[in-house]
Order: structure tokens, then sequence, then C-alpha cells
């Protein structure tokens, strides 16, 4: 071996050595800065949405999307980006870390009480620059407020963002950069094969009626609460608090699809009909690619995917859209 040769092969073994020694003892670092970047983006996430929300009314208990109760508020945004947490005041006083006063982040739950001490009695989410968002039941509407003006009622700070740095498993979706329609559709699968009951309780979910899977696909998926009402009642729901269309090429995936009375399985059994003038008797959950997600009959095996293009549904179809 020339002196040339001995001096290369050196130098590549130092430079090996080198960047193993770094992997080993800075990989932790590295992987604690990708999560704080990842929490970081969560956290503006939770910002942005809180942000687009400042007007809407409160009202006691509301989790959105159109009103909300103090932790209600928390409960729905958070939602949004694929983070449940628990929909009372006392419960999220227990959720995350406790965080110091001085450590708070952006994204973090702030709990206050009226009189300084003991339990918290409204709570809000503090976006930075000493501001923080909350449903106020005195101002009747989500308002933004300086932390500084209500520091003597602060008791407490909780951080729910800590575990967002988590790497999904090859091949499946990522809930948390999912759109709303992929979580309803997600949330709706889980519920295959429930058994179909007309008129089914809202009180559990052993049976479902097609609004009741509706709703539970809603609720689950996006954290919006259309209400406990039937077909009709949800489609004005979308109506006055989302979009809809009548045009059935126009259907996002996730989109509620309401439909007429069956009246045949041919196309020719719904020419010269006004559709205008029909009651809607069925709803369902439009997952793209011409496909359904819907309960219909007992016969049928309760709560399953069907075709949607070429079959008696787009020959029964009214309109559909999202409630948001």
């Amino acid at each position: 071996m020339t002196k040339r040769d001995w001096l290369q092969k050196s130098t590549v073994a130092v430079m090996l050595s080198a960047s193993l020694l770094m992997f080993t003892e800075g990989g932790h670092a590295a992987a604690a800065q990708t999560v704080d970047s990842q929490s970081s983006a969560k956290s503006a996430e939770v910002i942005n949405i809180a942000k687009t929300l400042i007007g809407k009314d409160y009202k006691y208990g509301a989790t959105g999307p159109s009103s909300f109760g103090s932790a209600g508020l928390a409960t729905y945004i958070f939602k949004q980006v694929g983070i449940n947490v628990d929909d009372t005041i006392a419960e999220l006083y227990k959720a995350g870390e406790k965080v110091s006063e001085d450590n708070k982040q952006a994204g973090d739950l702030l709990f206050f009480s009226s009189t300084g001490s003991g339990a918290p009695s409204f709570m809000g989410i503090y976006i930075g620059n000493d501001q923080y968002i909350y449903a106020s039941q005195g101002e009747d509407a989500v308002v933004l407020k300086k932390v500084s003006d209500y520091t003597k009622k602060l008791v407490g700070i909780r951080r729910v963002l800590q575990d967002t740095g988590t790497t999904p498993d090859p091949g499946t979706t990522n809930p948390e950069t999912s759109n709303i329609g992929d979580k309803v559709i997600e949330a709706g699968k889980k519920y295959l094969g429930t058994p179909y009951e007309y008129g089914s309780t809202r009180s559990n979910k052993k049976t479902m009626d097609c609004s009741e899977f509706t709703m539970w696909a809603y609720r689950d998926g996006a954290g919006i609460n259309m209400g406990t009402g039937g077909t009709k009642a949800q489609a004005n729901y979308v109506k006055s608090h989302g979009s809809y269309t009548t045009d059935i090429n126009k259907l996002k995936k996730g989109d509620l699809v309401f439909f007429m009375s069956y009246k045949g399985w041919r196309e020719s059994d719904y020419k010269n009909i006004d559709v205008s003038k029909q009651s809607m008797t069925h709803v369902g959950i439009y997952m793209g690619d011409g496909k359904l997600l819907h309960t219909f009959s007992k016969e049928s095996g309760g709560v399953k995917m069907t075709d949607f293009k070429g079959t008696h549904w787009e020959y029964r179809f009214i309109m559909g859209g999202r409630p948001y």
C-alpha cells in the first residue's frame, strides 16, 4: 500500500467514525427537533382554526361548529387536527401536562376561576403574544382577550400537544393530515355491519337508521353535532351551516347525500319527476369513486358500502353537501 492510499483510507475511516458518532450522540437531538417542529406546526394549526371561530355564538355545552361552550371550543378545535380531548372543563383540567405560567406556549389550554382560586369555571386556548381565545358566556360569543388582563383569575395551564411527533406506519393514512371528509368516512367505516333499525334511538349505537349513522359519523370524525333529527333536519342543517349542491358531479368526499323515495331500479322510473318537489327520505355519505357509505334496511345487512353511479341511488339524488 502506498502512502497516498493509506492516507485516503485513513481519511475515510475518520469521516465514517465522525458520522457514526454524530448519529449515535446526536440522533436523539435530531429526533427531538423533528418532534418540536411537528408540534409547532400543530400549534399553528390550532391557532389558525381558533382565530376563524372568533365571533361565533356562545352556547352552554355546545361543541360547534356554529356555537360553542367554554370546553366545547377546545374539544372542537383539537378534533379538527386529529386530537381527541374531553368536552368538560373538569376533565380537560386533568389532561396532558401541567405547565407553569412562565413556560406557556401557543396551543396550551388556560383555565380560569371567577374567584381566582379553586376549580376553574371557564377556559381558553393561548395563541401567543399575551392573547387567548375563549367562548365567553358574558359576551355571548367566542372572543379574543389578553392573558395579562386575567392573570389574577388564572388557576392552571395544561399542554396536550406534546405527543404530536409520532410517525404513522407506512401505508396508513395519517389522521392529522387528512381532511374532514376523509375523517368522516373513516369514522363511518367503523360502523360497518351495525344492524339497521328504522327510528332507532340516538342514545346508543347498537342499531342505526340512516340519519343516526350520519349523525355519529360526523360527530366522531369531525366533532360536528348536527343534532338528533332525521334526514330532513340534517338537510336543513347543511343548508344553514354549510354548503350544498344539486349537481351530482360536484360532490366531494365526505359530503352528506340526500335522496327521494324509491320508485324503481331503472333510470326511466325517475323521468319527468320534479326533483324540487320530492321529499328527502334517505341520507348517506359520499365516499368518492362512485361509492356510498350508508344504511337503509335490515335485509341489506346494516351499514355498508354500495355503488352510487349507475344505480337507483344516482337516479334518486336530490342534493348533497357538508355541514360546515
